[in-house]
């Protein structure tokens, strides 16, 4: 009777939510859409493009595939929890050494 009470409560919802692996992957979607939101305001502001940002384009990804790998893990239990904290870390640390790097990129086009 409880599942079937269940069943019937999602069926008048009309939806079904998304899992929190997608809701992850759409805050890195976010991220991006807001990264090439500045970048193509500061093109027409100024009429010039922004060179070198390689490296910093990389940090959000790295920071969201450290994210779902842990949730993840959480949610479905794949990859295992020592893979899961290992692949995050080394994506979190991998993240922390771009940033530097990033920011000079970034930083050259100001240069006079």
């Amino acid at each position: 009777m409880a599942d079937n009470k269940h069943t019937q409560e999602q069926e008048d919802l009309g939806y079904i939510p998304a899992s929190p692996v997608k809701r992850t992957l759409a805050w890195i979607g976010l991220a991006y859409a807001l990264i090439l939101l500045a970048l193509t305001t500061w093109f027409y502001f100024t009429g010039t493009g922004l060179g070198n940002l390689g490296p910093l384009l990389t940090v959000p990804g790295l920071i969201g595939l450290g994210a779902v790998s842990l949730v993840s893990w959480r949610t479905a239990g794949r990859p295992g929890k020592k893979t899961a904290i290992a692949l995050a870390a080394g994506c979190w640390l991998l993240a922390l050494a771009t940033l530097p790097i990033g920011i000079a990129g970034l930083m050259s086009n100001f240069g006079g």
